[in-house]
C-alpha cells in the first residue's frame, strides 16, 4: 500500500484516515473527549432522582444510573376497585423518573452532549 507524507511529516496509507491530521485534536483530544464523557457519566450517576406521578402521590427515586431506591405510594390510591389507576400513577412516575434522569445526564455531559446520541433518545 502506498504511503503519503502530510504536512505534519507522518506518513498515511492511501485509504486510511489520517488521525493525527484529519480529527481536530488527534488521538489525544479524542482520549480526553472520552474522559470528559467518564467523569460526566459518574457525576450524574451520585445523583438522586425522583420522579412523581398524580400531585405527588406516587414517587419513585432512583440513582443517576436508574437504579431504583424506593417506591413510595400514598394509601389514599391505593383502591382495590380501581387498581389499574394505581398501575398508570405507577408508570407516570416512572416516565418523568426517566425524563429527570436523561436531564441530568445531559447537563452532566455540558459541552459533550452533542457528540451523538449515548442515553438512547433523540
Amino acid at each position: 500500500m502506498d504511503d503519503v507524507d502530510d504536512d505534519d511529516g507522518i506518513s498515511t496509507p492511501i485509504g486510511l484516515p489520517d488521525l493525527a491530521g484529519d480529527a481536530p485534536d488527534g488521538l489525544g483530544g479524542l482520549l480526553e473527549q472520552a474522559q470528559q464523557v467518564m467523569a460526566a457519566q459518574q457525576e450524574a450517576a451520585t445523583r438522586e432522582v425522583e420522579g412523581v406521578a398524580g400531585g405527588g402521590v406516587v414517587r419513585v427515586r432512583t440513582t443517576g444510573t436508574g437504579e431504583v431506591l424506593g417506591v413510595t405510594i400514598d394509601p389514599q390510591v391505593v383502591d382495590p376497585n380501581d387498581v389499574s389507576l394505581l398501575e398508570d400513577l405507577v408508570v407516570a412516575a416512572l416516565h418523568d423518573m426517566n425524563a429527570q434522569l436523561l436531564a441530568i445526564q445531559r447537563e452532566a455531559m455540558g459541552p459533550l452532549a452533542g457528540l451523538g446520541d449515548i442515553f438512547g433518545t433523540s
